[in-house]
């Protein structure tokens, strides 16, 4: 079993050396990172890498939504990154460093 392990956590790392997209996202969501679609990965490490540069949620929105948010009446951009993180079983924190 613990052979099993070391394999599949060696063969893990190698994808995450291989795929920039693929580490954030092995990160912080473990194996569960496998299961999501290309498209949402890509999508998805990069959202995960500007919340871990931003100071707060609300930066972190208003970098993500700054085209779209031009054109909407709502400008609440912390809830729909919220919302966004939310359908991937993250939040905030979990996008921390």
């Amino acid at each position: 079993m613990v052979d099993d392990e070391i394999t599949t956590l060696q063969s893990t790392w190698t994808d995450a050396t291989r795929d920039p997209d693929q580490q954030p996202l092995t990160t912080h969501l473990g194996d569960k990172a496998q299961d999501i679609d290309l498209f949402d990965a890509v999508q998805l490490a990069h959202v995960i890498r500007v919340c871990q540069q931003s100071a707060s949620l609300s930066a972190a929105g208003r970098t993500l939504f700054a085209a779209s948010r031009a054109a909407k009446t709502s400008r609440n951009d912390a809830d729909r990154l919220r919302k966004y993180l939310d359908k991937f079983g993250l939040d905030w924190a979990a996008c921390q460093p």
